[in-house]
């Protein structure tokens, strides 16, 4: 028998909300470890997590921070970044977790775009802010975890009103008097644009947990599961796709600030967890590592990896675990999963669609094809609130995205005739790095700011680590006018470490077409005929400061 249209997973879905969730995960699981934050060794139980984030949201609410106030959040992973989130939560406020590596006119734009208010920042960030702080006028007040960098104290009309992080813990432990629904906005988090500036994706209190019930169920986890975290908390991949998921399973997370080669198995064995996820190049950065003897010596009894590699079978024996996978996207949730108990002959494929998803893949004008038809991922899901509420001030986006009824992933690939998706490439003009989905638009509008370039075209090339990086190519205002070291430079200080090119051509002209729009097509294909016309930073020894 199905259950009722307003229950999912067992759940009435008009009871996930922030505060009666994790309400009910203390009184269930008490003082049972529900973080372990590894790089102090310090724990949270799930009464902690309750009771500290009640705290942390009286101090918000005493700053000013009521229903609908949009928070941005520029925090490493930590248990304060967590408690942040869940405290704006039990407000009904909005949390915009922001990519830590964003400076300079990407910063700007999303602290300005998305209407934030207030800022939470980790000291040794707040150079990040400084930059373009006095372009950002609507932060009001800023929170700082840590000790207050000089001069962040400064008075002024116009300066924002600082504070530090630990006069949030308010010894108030019951529960904000503040009405939440499931319906309301809980999360505005950035995904790379295509052909214009980064969107923010709108997340509803319920989507959240329901994106963690999907995981939990199409994986089968479990309460004595540990789930081993190291990609940023600031992605929907660690946020909603394993912390979520654990919370609702009643399991347990294992916390690291970042991604260590040296420090992984170390981590994962010290932690005992049972559940990882890595991306794209972190699987072959693991599998570049010398053998050891004790390379199987873990708990692991699956790691969600996207992509799977080619090699996918032999790191599965050589580290004794089993691969998963999951299709999902910031923009829509969840879609398909390849699990432990499908078949091995489909290993690297995405699995099959989810309980309440309907899939189909569509050619140019949104006709579904025949299984094996090789078009665009079209997805659409069957329950209300299990998808995202579109993008932020963008509804020609959100309409564009949606039409003819379904959400269009900008992703092609082909569904078999036993209904598993293989990912083909991409349709958009985004490119994938190391987890990171770059916009290649905004990386062009920052270096169309540098005086001695005249045009400019970035795109996608394939690594050797079977990923995309960064490739440019560039019109100087003058023949010899600028130099790709002076272009790294220029990047460095300007945008993201991740989004920095790696392969920089110098060119007379951009290919264009009869209407004008630069081919992006022709250049990839000149990287592919001969990359070494490109001149390589990795080849030339020039390291990015962190």
């Amino acid at each position: 028998m199905s259950e009722p249209l307003n229950r999912w997973c067992g759940h009435a879905i008009s009871s996930l909300t922030t505060a009666q969730v994790l309400a009910e995960k203390a009184r269930r699981n008490g003082d049972k470890v529900f973080l372990r934050y590894l790089p102090d060794g310090s724990c949270l139980s799930y009464r902690d997590l309750d009771l500290l984030s009640n705290e942390i949201a009286h101090g918000l609410a005493a700053l000013g921070v009521g229903h609908g106030s949009h928070v941005a959040i520029l925090m490493e992973n930590s248990k304060e970044q967590l408690l942040t989130c869940f405290a704006l939560g039990k407000l009904g406020a909005v949390a915009v977790p922001l990519n830590t590596g964003n400076r300079g006119q990407p910063l700007r734009y999303l602290l300005t775009h998305s209407d934030a208010a207030t800022l939470l920042i980790d000291a040794d960030l707040w150079e990040r802010y400084a930059e373009v702080g006095d372009q950002v006028p609507g932060i009001a007040q800023i929170v700082v975890r840590g000790d207050l960098p000089r001069g962040a104290a400064a008075s002024g009309r116009s300066a924002p009103a600082v504070h530090r992080f630990e006069a949030l813990y308010t010894g108030r432990h019951h529960p904000p008097q503040v009405e939440v629904r499931f319906s309301d906005l809980a999360y505005i988090i950035y995904t790379s644009g295509t052909t214009g500036p980064s969107k923010g994706v709108m997340l509803s209190q319920a989507q959240c947990f329901l994106w963690g019930l999907s995981h939990a169920q199409a994986f089968g986890q479990r309460d004595d599961d540990v789930a081993y975290i190291c990609l940023p908390m600031f992605h929907v991949n660690a946020l909603q796709g394993a912390t979520y998921n654990a919370l609702m399973v009643d399991a347990s997370i294992a916390l690291q600030k970042r991604f260590s080669a040296s420090g992984f198995w170390r981590d994962v064995r010290d932690s005992g967890a049972t559940l990882t996820n890595l991306l794209g190049a972190m699987v072959n950065i693991l599998w570049s590592q010398p053998p050891a003897p004790d390379d199987a010596d873990n708990r692991l009894r699956m790691c969600m990896s996207a992509p799977i590699p080619s090699f996918g079978r032999d790191f599965e024996r050589r580290f004794g675990l089993r691969f998963i996978q999951s299709y999902s996207l910031t923009d829509f949730g969840p879609s398909h999963a390849f699990s432990l108990v499908d078949p091995v002959a489909k290993l690297g494929s995405c699995g099959r669609s989810r309980a309440g998803i309907q899939a189909r893949i569509v050619d140019e004008n949104d006709f579904e094809l025949p299984p094996g038809g090789r078009g665009e991922l079209v997805l659409r899901h069957d329950m209300p609130w299990t998808h995202s509420m579109g993008y932020y001030k963008m509804p020609e986006a959100t309409a564009k995205a949606w039409r003819n009824g379904w959400f269009h992933t900008g992703d092609r690939g082909y569904i078999d005739e036993d209904g598993y998706f293989w990912f083909l490439d991409r349709v958009k003009d985004s490119i994938r790095r190391r987890g990171e989905n770059i916009s290649a638009f905004e990386v062009e509008q920052v270096l169309l700011g540098h005086p001695k370039i005249k045009n400019v075209a970035v795109f996608a090339v394939k690594s050797e680590m079977s990923e995309d990086e960064v490739a440019v190519a560039i019109v100087p205002q003058a023949p010899g006018a600028v130099t790709p070291e002076a272009i790294i430079e220029f990047c460095s200080g300007a945008m993201a470490r991740f989004m920095v090119p790696r392969f920089v051509l110098l060119i007379d002209e951009l290919p264009v077409n009869a209407s004008q729009k630069v081919e992006k097509r022709r250049l990839q294909q000149m990287a592919e005929e001969d990359l070494s016309r490109f001149w390589d930073r990795d080849k030339a020894g020039i390291v990015l400061k962190r």
